[in-house]
C-alpha cells in the first residue's frame, strides 16, 4: 500500500518539535516556578499557555525595587501577592482576566534567529503579526504588544546559555482599580509619553472577538514553525528535578514592610 502525505505533513517534514501545555487559573508562581524549571532542565522546545491566574498578583522583574514600582501602603493594606521573577522587564499586575503564553526554545530551534532580546522581540511580534491580523492596528511598541497606540501586552526574556524563554502577559480584560497599586515607572516607554495607565492601557476583549480565538490562532501559527504535540501538566511536575531552587519568590509581608519603612525614611 502507497502512503500519500498530505501537503501540510509535506511542509511539517524537518520542524522541530515543541512541547504544547494549556493550563487554566493556574497560579502565577506556581506558573514561574514550572517555566524556569524547563528553562534549566529540560532539553524540549515548551509552549505554557496559562489562561488567567486565581487572584491579583503584583509581579516585578528581576531587578525591580518595591518601593519605585509599587504603592507599598495599598499593596500591604490590601495584602496584594508581589512576585519577583526570574526574568527582566517591567511590573504588571495579573488577574482573571491575564491571559499568559510563554515560548521557552532552545537556541537552535528557529532557523536564523539570534539568540539576543531583539530577534527573539521581533520573531514573536511577528507571530503575533499574524495571530492578530484583522483585528485591529497591531504593533510592537519598543518591548510591548500594542494596538495603535495602547499597550495590551507586556513581555519579558530570559536568555541563558543554550535556551531562552519569552513570556508574555496579555490584557484580555483588566480592573483599572487594581492598576492603581502601580506607580508610574520612571523608565518608562517613550510611546507611553507619560500617559497613566487608563489612557495608556486596552483590553484585548475590545478588538478580538473571543479568548479562545486568539489562543487557538496563536496555536495555529506556531504550527508554521514548529511540529506541535500536546502535553498534560500531571506529566511533568513528577518529573525530576522537582525541587530545583527557584530565583523567582514570592516577597514576604516583613520585606514589603521593610521597603515601606525605608521609603518613609527617605521623604522625611
Amino acid at each position: 500500500m502507497h502512503l500519500r502525505m498530505t501537503l501540510a505533513q509535506a511542509r511539517n517534514v524537518g520542524l522541530p518539535c515543541m512541547n504544547l501545555l494549556r493550563m487554566t487559573a493556574v497560579p502565577i508562581l506556581e506558573q514561574l516556578h514550572l517555566e524556569e524549571r524547563l528553562l534549566r532542565t529540560s532539553v524540549d522546545n515548551w509552549c505554557i499557555v496559562n489562561d488567567r491566574t486565581n487572584r491579583p498578583t503584583i509581579v516585578m522583574g528581576v531587578s525591580g525595587r518595591p518601593s519605585e514600582l509599587i504603592e507599598l501602603e495599598s499593596v500591604l493594606r490590601d495584602q496584594i501577592p508581589v512576585i519577583k521573577r526570574f526574568t527582566g522587564g517591567g511590573t504588571v499586575i495579573v488577574d482573571d482576566g491575564t491571559v499568559f503564553i510563554s515560548f521557552i526554545c532552545n537556541k537552535n530551534a528557529i532557523p536564523g534567529l539570534q539568540p539576543y532580546p531583539h530577534p527573539i522581540m521581533s520573531w514573536t511580534s511577528q507571530l503575533y503579526s499574524e495571530v492578530l491580523r484583522g483585528f485591529g492596528d497591531f504593533h510592537l511598541r519598543e518591548n510591548d504588544y500594542a494596538f495603535n497606540s495602547h499597550k495590551f501586552g507586556g513581555n519579558a526574556q530570559s536568555i541563558i546559555k543554550e535556551r531562552w524563554i519569552h513570556h508574555t502577559s496579555f490584557l484580555w480584560d483588566y480592573d483599572i482599580k487594581n492598576m492603581e497599586y502601580l506607580k508610574l515607572p520612571t523608565r518608562a516607554p517613550k510611546y507611553r509619553s507619560a500617559r497613566p495607565h487608563v489612557n495608556f492601557l486596552c483590553r484585548m476583549k475590545e478588538y478580538v472577538p473571543s479568548k479562545s480565538m486568539f489562543i487557538e490562532r496563536t496555536i495555529k501559527s506556531l504550527g508554521s514553525h514548529f511540529l506541535v504535540k500536546p502535553f498534560e501538566l500531571d506529566d511533568i511536575t513528577t518529573e525530576p528535578p522537582y525541587n530545583l531552587p527557584h530565583s523567582t519568590k514570592l516577597l514576604t509581608r516583613q520585606e514589603l514592610e521593610d521597603a515601606y519603612s525605608s521609603q518613609c525614611e527617605n521623604l522625611r
